[in-house]
């Protein structure tokens, strides 16, 4: 825990001033947590909503099962450019303004997924919707900023339990709508009205920071980064059409670590980096970013591959259940339900654990589930089973991970620090996407049904979440251990 910063005598409060002071704590708790929690529902809705209508927008435009991944990839890729930029700006200039501003892109992105007439136009809407990752880093760091530290963690905790359960009602509401209307645009517009109340509901109670750092925006390093993600995920999505040991691949792969070097030495060399290289390598923080990656690519991965194996007709292609958007949905609510339950009990669960042994249980489990589902899939009750095994993970590692790290950063950075725990999850995710693309495309080419992934293919990607996952929870098992060895010395 950081030291408190020193005060001179005159700064110091009067036992009245801190009397007088405990009101408007209170008033602050309502205010700080009462609107931000309508903001993360509408977040969890925007998210858990595109999952089950992958399959009909897929029919609706046009796009084969094994590029419908991008629909959620190319979000995460523009939150990977763009989180860490708004993070920064919510310390420099106030979270609450910046958080009206993302607020605002979001909801015209909605708009534009809605209404798309093509691909291109909805990857376009999917890109503008890229800061929705941002909105919890800048609640948690209101949160942090006007809170004490017991309060701030039964804010984050129910922010981020709002937003699994937004997720939750996103499935279920979006499938049912689009099983009453079976219009797709129609469907998706129900998210967007959404967000779009948000953004003058936004202009109400909602407090302002009560500080902001001085300084300014790394811009070097914020295009550096952009230009590195970039770079990474086109390499990863060329895999998909020349295979992973193409000259195009490898070249860009090997140029965005290059790009990444460069960007690593002109953080060391700034001032005021956008990125502070050296906090993030700290042993504290640095093993969670990484499980947040693992967190990322197994959560996100798995959603598009799980949508488009449960809407397959097993008629045409051996594998699947043929189910609808709301079917899809209806398979996923349980897991839902148990990671709405866990989320909200991540600090009782904590409390008995410890929240890296909690995070340890919780990959552990969602390995078992994709494990389980890897093994046993040909009947429907299998996979809600081995979904449920995941998701009573999944709630955990949501509450855990960002408490952990915000706790270990420097207050003054919290909105770029936890910014950058949401970047470190979507990037992971935006790389399993293309990773998983190309796995699904590859397996369609060996496949005989002209461009339809395989059941093998759709295995292994299970497979490989299930590695992600046993390796994170060995890594926060091994941060336990050295932090009780590093006690006892």
């Amino acid at each position: 825990m950081r030291p408190a910063d020193p005060t001179t005598p005159t700064a110091a409060p009067t036992p009245t001033a801190v009397s007088a002071a405990a009101p408007e704590r209170s008033a602050s708790v309502r205010a700080v947590v009462g609107l931000l929690v309508l903001f993360e529902l509408t977040s969890g809705f925007l998210q858990g909503g595109i999952a089950p209508l992958l399959p009909a927008i897929g029919r609706e435009l046009g796009v084969p099962d094994a590029e419908l991944t991008w629909v959620i990839s190319v979000q995460l890729l523009a939150a990977a450019v763009c989180v860490p930029v708004i993070g920064r700006l919510g310390d420099l200039y106030g979270h609450r303004r910046v958080l009206r501003f993302t607020l605002v892109c979001v909801a015209a992105g909605a708009l534009l997924v809605a209404l798309a007439p093509s691909l291109p136009v909805l990857l376009a809407g999917r890109v503008l919707m890229g800061p929705l990752a941002a909105l919890l880093p800048l609640e948690i760091a209101l949160a942090r900023d006007r809170l004490p530290v017991d309060l701030a963690r039964s804010a984050i905790a129910r922010l981020v339990g709002a937003l699994t359960l937004g997720t939750l009602l996103g499935g279920v509401v979006t499938g049912a709508v689009h099983e009453a209307t079976g219009d797709v645009r129609t469907t998706l517009l129900v998210p967007a009205v959404l967000a779009v109340v948000c953004v003058p509901v936004s202009f109400l109670a909602v407090p302002e920071s009560a500080r902001t750092v001085g300084g300014r925006l790394d811009r070097p390093g914020a295009v550096l980064l952009s230009v590195a993600v970039v770079l990474l995920l086109s390499g990863v999505s060329a895999a998909k059409d020349g295979g992973w040991l193409s000259g195009t691949v490898l070249g860009r792969l090997l140029l965005a670590v290059l790009v990444a070097g460069v960007w690593v030495v002109v953080e060391l060399r700034t001032t005021e980096p956008l990125v502070d290289v050296r906090a993030l390598a700290d042993r504290r923080v640095a093993p969670f970013f990484l499980c947040a990656v693992v967190f990322g690519a197994v959560y996100f991965g798995s959603q598009s591959p799980d949508a488009t194996f449960l809407a397959a007709d097993p008629g045409r292609t051996g594998y699947g259940f043929g189910l609808s958007a709301l079917g899809i949905s209806l398979v996923a609510l349980p897991a839902a339900v148990m990671a709405v339950v866990t989320s909200s009990l991540t600090a009782r669960i904590a409390g008995r654990l410890g929240y890296v042994p909690a995070l340890a249980l919780a990959f552990t489990l969602m390995g078992t589930g994709f494990l389980v589902t890897a093994v046993l899939h040909a009947a429907l009750w299998q996979v809600v089973a081995a979904k449920v095994l995941a998701g009573l993970g999944t709630g955990v590692a949501l509450g855990a991970m960002p408490t952990v790290i915000a706790e270990g950063s420097d207050r003054s950075r919290t909105g770029v620090t936890t910014a950058l725990y949401n970047n470190a999850k979507t990037l992971g995710g935006a790389v399993a996407g293309g990773v998983i693309a190309s796995l699904l495309a590859a397996s369609a080419g060996r496949g005989p049904r002209g461009g339809t992934p395989t059941e093998p293919g759709y295995v292994t990607v299970w497979l490989l979440c299930a590695v992600l996952a046993f390796g994170a929870a060995a890594l926060t098992v091994a941060v336990t251990a050295a932090a009780r060895r590093a006690g006892r010395d």
